[in-house]
């Protein structure tokens, strides 16, 4: 019901102006966004700032009970402050809100009350949709707290499109983790030079064998005259050679598999990690406009936590 309520108050041409401009003051601050809201509010604004924060608007969560007592000394007049409240009406919010005036900082509220005094000291409020609380007396923030959180990601996820913030951004700023393990690039992870296994098309398939052996990757890249990759040749492709009782001087070329699937140093490991599980194989090679760079084993991915 309340999302419902948040999506249809989009369509109204009042209210998507008035994200509008709130955006865009938010895309050309100077300094940070002071996210600020008390009691459950308060705990969506937190959710807010960290949303904000790792996703390329620096910000801050100001706690209005701390604000009279020193904290308003972190904002500054480059600074703009984004104030959370639902009546509009918590007294706690009051220090703040003179501050602002007093110093001329943009102040941009969420509130669902068009008379509250928050609504009417903002320089652009946001009036969010009065909706039914869920629980059953119609009292504990619930509803409303689901609208703020969805309406503080719209914001968040419109400030990375405008500023074009791309996964290598993300990744950046969430470097730990198995989140931070999704965004790591294929070259992070890839052996190269020497380590690489790699033989002539004509080298015999004792000399492939020689070269798995050495580089204790499972398998081995055949490569033309130009270093460019044409061909794979693996443990299941030897244990096949073998088993056909073929002669070990024969070339390599006549067993190996041709064109394999490749990855450029630049795509994503969880890419690299779903083809392998796509083409249920442990080994894939790295080109670089078609020339062989790298190679990358399902276990590192594994071992990293990329999933």
């Amino acid at each position: 019901m309340g999302l419902n309520a948040l999506e249809a108050s989009f369509v109204e041409r009042d209210f998507s102006a008035t994200f509008i401009r709130l955006v865009g003051v938010l895309m050309n601050v100077r300094g940070r966004v002071i996210v600020t809201g008390i009691g459950k509010s308060g705990i969506v604004a937190r959710k807010m700032t960290a949303t904000l924060t790792s996703t390329g608007t620096p910000a801050i969560f100001l706690h209005p009970a701390d604000a009279g007592h020193g904290d308003l000394g972190m904002v500054t007049p480059d600074d703009v402050v984004l104030m959370l409240s639902h009546s509009g009406e918590s007294s706690e919010l009051g220090p703040i809100i003179q501050y602002c005036k007093r110093f001329a900082i943009p102040l941009l509220g969420m509130t669902a009350r068009p008379q509250s005094t928050v609504a009417q000291a903002a320089d652009i409020c946001m009036l969010m949709p009065d909706v039914r609380e869920s629980c059953p007396n119609a009292l504990a923030p619930t509803t409303s707290t689901t609208v703020q959180m969805a309406f503080g990601d719209a914001i968040a996820i419109s400030l990375m499109e405008m500023r074009g913030f791309s996964a290598d951004d993300f990744h950046k700023f969430h470097p730990n983790g198995r989140l931070g393990a999704q965004l790591v690039k294929v070259r992070e992870f890839m052996a190269t030079g020497d380590d690489v296994p790699m033989v002539r098309e004509t080298a015999s398939l004792l000399d492939a064998t020689i070269e798995m052996t050495r580089a204790r990757l499972g398998g081995t890249a055949v490569i033309d005259q130009d270093g460019k990759l044409i061909g794979a040749f693996t443990d299941g492709d030897l244990r096949r050679a073998v088993t056909g009782k073929q002669n070990l001087t024969e070339a390599v070329g006549r067993f190996m598999t041709v064109t394999p699937k490749a990855i450029t140093p630049d795509d994503l490991a969880s890419e690299a990690l779903h083809l392998m599980h796509e083409r249920n194989i442990t080994l894939l090679f790295v080109c670089d406009a078609g020339r062989l760079v790298g190679a990358v084993h399902m276990h590192d991915l594994l071992d990293a936590g990329v999933a």
